[in-house]
């Protein structure tokens, strides 16, 4: 029997070329920057680049490759639709920037708008749908619900007997492996050092406030520090003594090979989410599958996290196995003039899964019988890390003025990367902000808040 009958030999390598290059080492490091970001991810590269463009002096550091976790793994969708209306503001900001980003940076990136569609296998779907409209509505939205015959129309040969779809015409897509480097690279032109192969060990403080990082090639002075490590970033915390209650869940995810037109842009279903790919593909995972290893960090964070696991109870596959053992081996603090866990693990670059790689071939076939026989030609999973109630956490933490955090994304990072970036430069530099990041602070985690996930698509 062949293994899931899947041809993932990922010898095309079109999206894992991202991560899977030669590193290369700064050949030095500034002595001092204005504000030093910590993580290469798409909310990292977009704060320098805004930084950058306001002429203030910013260095990023990333211990391995630009995009090479979870922002050029994702699904590649711009999506305001069915979004926290916490998010909504700095989603619908990022739209826009999204929409005039290949002009303004100079590169291409793939972005297209073909709208979302999240399809209904039920009328209670459909009135959930309904429900959110007035969300929509407080913001000016371009969303609808549609009925099966307008649905039968944006789509070409699905089987699903949908009875319509929660439809936004405004969201987009755009290619996660082009479009982070191609941010880093425009933040390079307007003046940011970009940083790669130099993990961050650690911060230096005096009188109270931040004062240089530590990286493994030396130190760079500066006040101000933004730690948007992905999922990494509750770890640096914990050896600083702040707690960030973060967990990680797999995702899995193919790309098929060119083939014919079924629909354009994004769809999700209980089965499938998938779209359109900008070579003529299809970026393919699974609707109703997360995998998450226990590590010690469940055990420690379970009771936050335990309204958003009963919400996706159905979904997540939680298994014990290697995760708890390579995360219990990691240090919780380590000396700066040593290496640290971040460069022993340059890049978190789990394997995806086999079973779950079958049930995306299967439900697509199933979905869209038009394409069966379509091979998947490069398959690769990534880390997502996720908050108690799938909401960023962003802001100044800690008894160090000067250190903030913008993690916990939740798996929407590439959507609102850009909007997320431009306010994020705007609050580390004291700038009147259009986004109000009160509702993103760390401390409603530990203030008796109460924690209500909304989403996690």
């Amino acid at each position: 029997m062949q293994r899931a009958t899947v041809t993932s030999a990922n010898n095309d390598k079109i999206v894992a070329g991202t991560w899977s290059g030669k590193l290369q080492a700064p050949e030095h490091i500034p002595e001092q920057a204005d504000v030093v970001v910590i993580g290469g991810g798409i909310v990292g590269v977009s704060t320098a680049w805004f930084l950058a463009r306001q002429g203030v002096d910013v260095a990023l550091c990333e211990k391995g490759f630009i995009a090479g976790e979870q922002s050029g793994r994702n699904w590649g969708w711009i999506r305001q639709q069915g979004r926290d209306p916490r998010e909504l503001p700095m989603m619908i900001e990022s739209n826009r920037i999204f929409s005039e980003l290949e002009d303004e940076i100079g590169e291409n990136i793939g972005f297209a708008k073909g709208g979302c569609l999240f399809t209904a296998n039920s009328e209670k779907d459909m009135e959930s749908f309904h429900g959110w409209l007035e969300t929509a509505r407080d913001f000016e939205l371009d969303t609808h619900v549609i009925g099966a015959t307008e649905l039968s129309e944006l789509i070409d040969g699905a089987t699903p007997n949908w009875y319509g779809a929660m439809y936004t015409p405004s969201d987009a897509r755009a290619e996660p492996h082009k479009t982070t480097p191609a941010i880093a690279r425009a933040a390079s032109r307007a003046g940011a050092t970009i940083l790669t192969s130099c993990a961050v060990r650690g911060i230096d403080s005096a009188a109270g406030r931040v004062s240089a990082v530590i990286t493994e090639h030396g130190s760079i002075r500066t006040s101000v520090v933004l730690c948007a490590a992905g999922a990494w970033t509750s770890m640096f915390c914990r050896s600083l003594g702040i707690a960030v209650p973060q967990l990680k869940v797999r995702g899995t995810v193919a790309r098929t090979a060119p083939c014919e037109k079924v629909m354009d842009g994004n769809l999700f279903d209980d089965r499938i989410g998938i779209r359109r790919r900008e070579d003529g593909g299809y970026t393919v995972a699974h609707g109703s599958v997360l995998d998450h290893g226990i590590t010690p960090s469940t055990f420690r964070y379970a009771l936050k996290f335990l309204p958003a696991l009963m919400q996706e109870l159905k979904v997540l596959r939680i298994r014990f196995g290697k995760d708890f053992i390579e995360e219990l081996s990691m240090p919780s603090r380590w000396a700066l003039d040593q290496p640290s866990p971040f460069e022993q693990m340059r890049v978190l670059n789990p394997a995806p899964s086999w079973s779950v790689l079958k049930g995306i071939r299967r439900n697509l076939y199933e979905v869209f019988p038009r394409l069966a026989g379509v091979e998947l030609v490069e398959s690769w999973a990534g880390m997502v890390e996720t908050s108690p109630d799938v909401v960023p956490m962003i802001g100044e933490v800690g008894d160090v003025t000067g250190f903030h955090i913008a993690t916990g994304f939740s798996g929407h990072g590439f959507g609102i990367g850009p909007g997320a970036g431009k306010a994020l430069a705007a609050m580390l530099t004291g700038d009147d902000n259009p986004i109000d990041l009160a509702p993103f602070r760390l401390s409603r985690f530990f203030d008796g808040t109460p924690i209500r996930p909304q989403t996690t698509i």
